[in-house]
């Protein structure tokens, strides 16, 4: 018991911190839901925020227990968790989730619950989230690609079956290295030629289709080692016959061109999810991404044809896997009535229309289609106060319809004053040296800031903070989720949820902890309950021992 008193001391230390670092200040509001080992709903709640340094920050609140996942269970929570921490409700101004009907429902979900009592909390749905769902359409939505991430599934799943072949695998790869270093091909330094293993790829982990095929390129070689091996001492025959099948589908061209095209779409989206999971990333910033990488993919359909060609045929005579000539005609697969036809196309018909233009247009369409809010009105407002290629986007119009979006941060006195601050702001830092660099909202905030222009322009650095505040992605709840499996284990699982809550504050939160002194969580520990003595503070039992040593010697 004296252990977990000292653990809720820490935490609620921590969590005063927070709580006073936001002060009046407007936040929002990330939430997401997963099942800890004891296989108990638990809902995270991390909330975002402009603190008195003019960064933007996103803290770990509190772990709940909810008995139940409906919207109303999960609103009861929040509702609860405001209360205990003297939150208001009517200062959020922004709530970001998953694409979890019990979360985003336009009637009855927990955004739809929240919207009805205040209005001006903006719902953005996880950026992360919907890219990776892009990912996942067009993993399942063409049929060559679905096809191929089977057999990279089924080669996965084969050569990692049981420890003795993760063993050989990992030898294979080993010897191959050691090879290469001894002729030279490859340098060895720091950080390089690390032991690697193919990774499994899932649905709901963020990055892991795209970390699976840059495994499988790179160990190519060591791959059809250990499915030769496989395929000659399988003691069933299934596994031989499916170590022979494999070996023949990697040695063939289409899987081949599957996987560079693959490869190096998946790498211009994986780029992106690594920068949207930022904790500091803004909605401007990530608004401008996204359209740089809808101009990408744009760009590569019409240019990167013969990019993917040449990486392939390098790769395959690499390999020794036959080039096949792309002038040469194929029977038309696909369609059994013009196959019976002996209708033909040619190769290049087949993988420059039906593989790589078919590919790159349904990621095109599956990130305009994720991406629609993109252009609704709030955030075609809110883009308006990009910093970028010196203020170019800063529209006026725009910007006062942003404020009518938010009735309750800006009075009738200040709607007189605005449209003429916006002028003399926008005349004023498109002639400041000192703004010419500032690059992105946060970095504006906080030259703003620097420059005391935040007092000289208070109602454009209060539209500033309004878009600083709204939620990008859920990558902050992710984590607590990770810290959780840390914390709580199968071998802990019967461990209280104040405890574990506890637990997760003061792991999560580490920063602040670090800077709490001791004699704050020491008092607190005192009021929590009665003692059986009264603890003297820690200064001055530091001095009594410091006395009682110069006594003694």
């Amino acid at each position: 018991m004296i252990q977990k008193d000292l653990a809720h001391a820490c935490a609620s230390e921590i969590t005063s911190v927070i709580i006073n670092d936001i002060g009046d200040n407007y936040f929002s509001l990330i939430v997401d839901e997963s099942r800890d080992s004891s296989v108990k709903e638990q809902m995270g709640v991390v909330l975002r925020y402009v603190n008195k340094e003019r960064r933007v920050i996103e803290r770990f609140l509190a772990i709940v227990h909810v008995s139940d996942t409906t919207s109303l269970c999960l609103k009861d929570a929040i509702d609860s968790l405001f209360a205990q921490y003297g939150l208001s409700l009517s200062k959020l101004r922004g709530q970001g989730y998953d694409g979890a009907s019990n979360m985003r429902g336009e009637f009855n979900g927990l955004k739809a619950l929240i919207l009805q009592e205040n209005p001006y909390a903006m719902y953005i749905h996880c950026f992360a989230h919907q890219l990776q769902l892009v990912i996942v359409a067009v993993a399942k939505g063409k049929i060559i690609v679905s096809e191929f991430f089977v057999y990279v599934s089924m080669i996965v799943n084969l050569t990692g079956a049981s420890c003795k072949r993760r063993d050989q695998l990992r030898q294979i790869e080993h010897d191959k290295i050691v090879t290469l270093l001894d002729s030279g091909d490859i340098i060895s330094g720091k950080g390089k030629n690390q032991e690697t293993s193919l990774a499994r790829p899932g649905d709901t982990r963020w990055g892991s289709h795209y970390l699976t095929l840059l495994r499988l390129s790179s160990m190519w070689a060591s791959v059809i080692g250990i499915l030769g091996n496989i395929q000659d001492d399988a003691t069933t025959s299934d596994n031989r016959g499916m170590a022979r099948g494999l070996i023949d589908r990697m040695n063939d061209y289409e899987f081949v061109f599957a996987l560079h095209l693959m490869e190096y779409l998946l790498g211009i989206t994986n780029d992106l999810s690594l920068v949207l999971q930022q904790r500091d990333q803004n909605i401007v910033q990530a608004m401008s991404l996204i359209d740089t990488m809808k101009s990408q993919l744009q760009d590569f359909r019409e240019e990167g044809w013969q990019i993917i060609l040449d990486e392939v045929n390098n790769f395959c005579e690499l390999n020794m896997i036959p080039v096949i000539d792309m002038e040469d005609s194929i029977a038309i697969r696909g369609n059994a009535r013009r196959s019976r036809r002996g209708q033909t196309i040619t190769n290049f018909h087949h993988y420059r229309v039906e593989i790589f233009c078919e590919v790159v247009d349904l990621i095109i369409q599956e990130m305009n289609n994720r991406f629609s809010e993109v252009s609704t009105e709030l955030l075609s407002c809110i883009a308006c106060l990009d910093p970028k290629s010196s203020f170019s986007q800063f529209n006026v119009q725009k910007l006062l319809r942003l404020a009518d979006l938010y009735p309750e941060d800006f009075s009738s006195n200040d709607y007189l004053y605005l449209e003429s601050q916006l002028r003399n702001y926008i005349y004023n830092v498109q002639r400041d040296p000192q703004f010419s660099e500032v690059g992105d909202l946060g970095s504006l905030a906080q030259q703003m800031a620097k420059t005391g222009k935040n007092t000289v322009f208070p109602l454009v650095y209060r539209l500033i903070q309004l878009a600083l505040v709204l939620p990008v992605a859920t990558a902050s709840v992710e984590r607590v989720f990770s810290a959780m499996n840390i914390v709580k284990i199968d071998l802990r699982n019967k461990m209280g949820d104040e405890w574990m809550n506890d637990c997760l504050v003061v792991y999560i939160e580490k920063d602040i902890f670090a800077t709490i002194e001791n004699e704050q969580i020491l008092q607190r520990f005192q009021r929590m309950k009665t003692r059986r003595m009264q603890l003297p503070p820690l200064r001055y039992s530091s001095a009594t021992i410091t006395n009682t040593s110069s006594v003694n010697q």
